[in-house]
């Protein structure tokens, strides 16, 4: 049953909200005095990092913190009645039905055991007591809103039977069966590849119109709010610190934090010699450490002792429908630049360190993987790869789950071997060496640093025995005192205290721990180092320290680094050469500036379109991809890219579904094609950015 069906008022209205968790200890105050408004139809963007209560304000409106959670102060209004004086019935009348929420992790909205059509039925069934047959008939429908193929198939599909962006997209429409007048989503593309999350986030825009939904979009990720929001919400340690329209906020910013936000992402202006990236100094604070006054004071360049700590500041209106948490916000010259920071320019990049000549790897596997048996199929995971990385140079690998980026990474490592081709590393082939055969000089010259630093740490061990033990394995040093002394080079290198050898990982932030992980890579002088995703999993300040970090110790050490990622934001920042990789081929390779600039490989040109850009002088064009990379062991006829290629009616007799294009070269520039030099030609570039 629907709540005050003519009520013409904000759909949500949160008041000086203020919500603390309870321990044995102490009170953790999580969030204070926030308030949020979301009028019908409208989308908010709530942005932040880690930590700073995003989330905890979602679990607030669905009334759901926990046995531990309470609202200590404030209001949360939906359709201006008082969350909290309604009774468990009429929460749960409102939860799912008029209120919907869509979580991070799609699985964790899904039961394994159950069909998704079995699933999506109960929606309306629970809440709009319908029959069967029409809970079945809003099923279909809003499967196929979803733009999901094959729909009736996919109501009959488990989950795990459908992709990650397919399970996401079912979370979607489960939220959407009841039509609610809020969804909120939390996070919900952060696991998704930018070409799904483009689809998606297209997706949420669209039915949101359609179904007149208003939404409170919960990221960290400040282009995809440009993408879908109307306006913005800037949190900071459990504060709203800015708030107002998407252009206000994002070319008129009146907060400090704010501003170090933007300054810490790779905007496409952006270059890491001439206009390097500018990490926000310090650390977070903990909740129940906060300083006095400005919670972002320790860490913000405007700081004014006795003023700014003095007392808890308050919002203030900057215009009408801006507002910031600063006191000095009309005082700030904020058009000036950064200060300029010398960044000595990179090293030229010398002779070929590793050389890669028509790599292939298959498996072999079952065509009933589950239980065996039936015939044998080959999944190629990569097909014919051919590629060098020079002495001092960055190489970028980019492409969608599934490409083949993580099986290269695997055979350079020594974790499989390779079915056919060289892997010329020194003057030494390794491709068919296992790492248990290679020997210590082989292993410390390729490391590897992981995408979660939360996975790759061993928990009962300190920070410096950690680092020894990569120093024992690489016959580091005659004795333990020469190993230690390294470590604490180590710590020194990426700009970690040496206390820090003591700690155990459970007492560093994530970005602490990566700083570990790359210590700990570089702890036998690597020559090259494999970095897979080493900043997705870290926020946007931190990313900028640790991309920084990398960078140093690169022109220092003279490091070729292969950098796997799917932000292609980072990579243009980031990357001297660039390539592109699509079901285990290598589909365009060329410098950063031949890669972003047409002529563009086809999948180039999507992986680009689907980039969010936190700049609202930047133009895009749209290009959203239909349907997942196909599988492996199944792949397409032809060109790998044709099932979702949007030029392939340009070449003619059909022959990108006959042959597997050419390696076709430019100068270095090289793209694996059928498309006429003429066509490729007529590429315009997909981002445009408007004068100043």
């Amino acid at each position: 049953m629907k709540q005050n069906p003519d009520y013409a008022g904000p759909i949500l209205e949160i008041e000086d909200l203020s919500i603390s968790f309870f321990t044995r200890l102490r009170e953790i105050p999580a969030v204070m005095d926030f308030s949020v408004t979301v009028q019908p139809g409208e989308a908010v963007g709530l942005v932040g990092e880690s930590g700073c209560g995003k989330s905890t304000v979602a679990l607030g409106v669905m009334q759901d913190l926990g046995v531990n959670g309470r609202v200590v102060g404030g209001t949360i209004k939906f359709k201006g009645r008082d969350l909290a004086e309604m009774s468990p019935s009429e929460l749960r009348d409102i939860r799912g039905n008029e209120i919907a929420m869509i979580y991070q992790e799609p699985m964790a909205s899904l039961n394994p055991a159950m069909k998704v059509g079995k699933q999506l039925m109960e929606v309306p069934m629970l809440h709009d007591d319908v029959s069967e047959k029409e809970a079945y008939d809003m099923a279909l429908q809003t499967v196929t809103d979803v733009k999901l193929p094959d729909p009736a198939r996919i109501l009959e599909s488990y989950p795990h039977q459908l992709s990650g962006g397919q399970q996401q997209r079912i979370v979607i429409a489960m939220a959407l069966m009841s039509k609610p007048a809020l969804l909120i989503l939390d996070e919900p593309t952060t696991a998704l590849d930018v070409t799904v999350e483009a689809g998606i986030v297209q997706l949420v825009k669209e039915l949101g119109t359609k179904y007149g939904t208003s939404m409170l979009f919960i990221s960290h990720n400040l282009g995809l709010v440009l993408e879908t929001c109307d306006r913005i919400c800037v949190m900071y340690s459990g504060e709203a610190v800015e708030d107002g329209r998407i252009a206000d906020v994002f070319d008129k910013m009146r907060h400090p934090y704010t501003q170090a936000l933007f300054r810490s992402i790779p905007l496409p202006g952006a270059d890491k010699t001439a206009r390097p990236l500018v990490a926000i100094r310090g650390n977070f604070p903990l909740p129940h450490e906060r300083p006095p006054g400005c919670n972002f004071g320790p860490r913000c360049d405007y700081f004014e002792a006795g003023r700014c700590d003095a007392r808890p500041i308050p919002m203030e209106d900057v215009e009408p429908g801006h507002h910031s948490r600063c006191l000095r916000w009309d005082e700030i010259d904020w058009a000036a630049p950064p200060e300029a920071t010398e960044t000595p320019p990179p090293n030229p990049p010398g002779d070929p360190v590793l050389k890669v000549s028509n790599l292939k790897k298959y498996y072999q596997v079952a065509a009933n993987a589950l239980f065996g048996g039936g015939e044998e199929r080959v999944v190629k995971a990569n097909e014919t790869l051919d590629f060098e990385a020079r002495e001092s140079e960055t190489l970028a690998i980019v492409g969608e789950s599934g490409c083949g980026k993580s099986t290269l990474a695997k055979m350079l490592m020594g974790l499989e071997t390779a079915t056919d081709g060289t892997i010329v590393m020194g003057n030494e082939e390794i491709q068919s060496k296992p790492i248990e055969e290679r020997g210590p000089g082989q292993v410390s010259q390729i490391q590897m640093v992981f995408q979660n630093p939360f996975d790759t740490l061993n928990p009962s061990m300190t920070v410096g025995r950690q680092i020894i033990r990569a120093l024992e394995v690489f016959d580091y040093g005659a004795n333990d005192a020469e190993r230690r002394e390294r470590m604490l080079q180590l710590l020194d290198l990426v700009k970690l205290p040496r206390e820090f050898a003591g700690r155990m990982p459970r007492q560093l932030s994530g970005g602490q721990k990566q700083r570990v992980g790359i210590a700990r890579a570089f702890a036998g002088d690597a020559k090259i180092v494999v970095a897979d995703e080493p900043v997705s999993a870290l926020d946007v300040s931190v990313q900028a320290a640790v991309t920084d970090l990398l960078m140093e110790i690169q022109r220092e050490q003279k490091t070729t680094l292969l950098f796997i990622s799917h932000d292609l934001s980072i990579v243009r920042y980031l990357a001297d050469r660039v390539m592109v990789m699509y079901l285990g081929h290598v589909v365009e390779l060329g410098t950063t500036d031949e890669v972003f600039a047409p002529p563009y490989h086809p999948y180039t040109e999507a992986l680009l379109s689907a980039v969010p850009i936190a700049d609202t002088k930047v133009a895009k064009k749209h290009i959203v991809l239909d349907g997942d990379i196909p599988s492996a062991m199944n792949p397409p006829p032809g060109c790998p890219f044709q099932t979702r290629c949007r030029w392939k009616s340009e070449v003619p007799g059909g022959l990108c579904e006959k042959e597997v294009p050419p390696m076709r070269t430019f100068g270095a520039h090289q793209i694996k094609c059928h498309l006429s030099d003429e066509q490729l030609a007529r590429m315009e570039p997909v981002i445009q950015i408007a004068a100043e």
